[in-house]
């Protein structure tokens, strides 16, 4: 399929002597086992105008969105053992009621869930500060709004 390129391959009659054919199966031989690619090894700058560089792993994003990304992880990895624990002890029992499993299973995912309400409402109000220079006149009304009726009779009240 391939031919030789050992010394002995190289025909006499292409007018080459044995030094000159063994040269030949030599270079022949070092093209075959060239590395076909290069690296550059030299230090790279620490600063510049290189852009950066998407590295193996996670996409770059915002942090919010890799806390979002982590926490709907973690969710997930959490579901997943909750409901593959159930499923695994209704199969075993092989008489498990599963709304018994859906209440005892599903009580830890309530309980977070009140939890994290609740820890939303606890947030204080943040404080606002106004700077003015000059005469400043501020108004502040409250303002009640009632839509009623099948055709939205909008009032609003002070």
């Amino acid at each position: 399929m391939y031919p030789e390129t050992t010394p002995e391959a190289v025909r006499p009659e292409a007018g080459m002597s044995d030094a000159e054919a063994a040269a030949e199966a030599r270079r022949i031989i070092a093209d075959a086992y060239r590395p076909t690619a290069y690296r550059d090894d030299s230090p790279v700058p620490a600063y510049g105008t290189t852009p950066p560089v998407v590295q193996p792993g996670r996409p770059p994003m915002s942090q919010g969105a890799t806390d979002a990304s982590v926490l709907m992880l973690a969710g997930g990895t959490a579901t997943a053992m909750v409901g593959g624990t159930a499923a695994v002890l209704m199969y075993v029992s092989q008489f498990a009621d599963p709304v018994v499993c859906g209440l005892v299973f599903g009580a830890p995912t309530a309980l977070v869930l009140a939890l994290a309400r609740l820890a939303k409402r606890a947030k204080p109000d943040p404080d606002i500060h106004h700077h003015y220079e000059g005469p400043v006149y501020q108004d502040q009304r409250n303002v009640h709004t009632r839509t009623t009726g099948v055709w939205a009779k909008t009032t609003n009240q002070q």
